[in-house]
């Protein structure tokens, strides 16, 4: 089967399910595994050349509505009749679901059955320990420093950072992106500020950007740290954001979860397709 992703996260879900072979063309975005670099780019997720996309005759599309913009990508591919799926997670059981409904379409049950597993498996450990912790870190994601947007309670990153002993201090807002003001995350005073700008690498990040700003002085008496997160394990909805949960939980309670460095990440991976195949 010819496939064609648009999106990142789906990208990476194919290659969960051990279809990377069958890709022929991707985003300009999707930078992962590193087998995707070989293959034509279609452009920015948000401006897909459908021109391009429709001249490589795909089986199946595989589109998103996780990033706001990606509606007129859908819109093309219904005008021009191309057969795609569309996903939208928003939470850790959404992921699920997509993987074991995209398993089905691509006769990889099995595949997406063990991926499940291993995620419920890793959901329930993390639970066990965030469940016997005494005290919760405050975490405040920054996905866009102007205008200042952040994960609500609609969203994985909620999730992850109970899972992790934390708490997203935006859960008590009933979406899944949050536009706000500096003026507010300085209210809720946080004890841990993760940088994670979507689409900017993480050297491109500098924790003097916040620094500057106006209340900082009030975070910093209060203890507040600012880290720098990797985009691609904390905002791409793929089975990815539990190795996100591996590296946040290792960093704020060091003493508690198991140690994980984003280059671990390998050595899961090999781990994992060892099960699966």
């Amino acid at each position: 089967m010819k496939l064609v992703s648009i999106c990142p996260s789906n990208t990476e879900l194919l290659h969960f399910l051990g279809a990377t072979p069958d890709l022929i063309g991707i985003d300009d975005f999707s930078d992962w595994p590193s087998d995707v670099e070989r293959l034509p780019r279609l452009g920015p997720d948000l401006s897909i050349d459908m021109n391009k996309l429709e001249a490589l005759k795909p089986d199946l599309v595989l589109a998103s509505l996780s990033v706001p913009g990606m509606e007129k990508n859908i819109e093309e591919l219904n005008k021009r009749n191309i057969p795609h799926v569309i996903y939208d997670p928003q939470s850790l059981t959404d992921i699920q679901n997509d993987l074991l409904d995209l398993g089905k379409r691509l006769n990889r049950t099995e595949e997406a059955c063990h991926i499940v597993k291993w995620i419920k498996n890793e959901i329930e450990e993390y639970e066990r320990i965030s469940d016997s912790l005494l005290y919760r870190k405050r975490i405040f994601f920054e996905w866009w420093p102007k205008p200042v947007f952040t994960p609500g309670k609609i969203n994985w990153l909620t999730e992850i950072s109970r899972l992790a002993g934390g708490m997203n201090i935006f859960e008590d807002v009933e979406l899944a992106s949050v536009q706000t003001t500096w003026e507010d995350v300085v209210g809720r005073k946080p004890d841990l500020i993760g940088m994670v700008w979507v689409g900017v690498k993480t050297d491109k990040m500098n924790p003097s950007h916040i620094q500057k700003r106006e209340g900082w002085d009030l975070l910093s008496d209060h203890g507040t740290e600012i880290v720098k997160l990797e985009e691609s394990l904390f905002c791409r909805p793929s089975p990815r954001l539990i190795f996100g949960l591996k590296r946040l939980a290792a960093l704020i309670h060091p003493y508690d979860y198991p140690a994980f460095l984003p280059e671990q990440e390998e050595m899961y991976m090999k781990e994992l397709q060892v099960i699966i195949r």
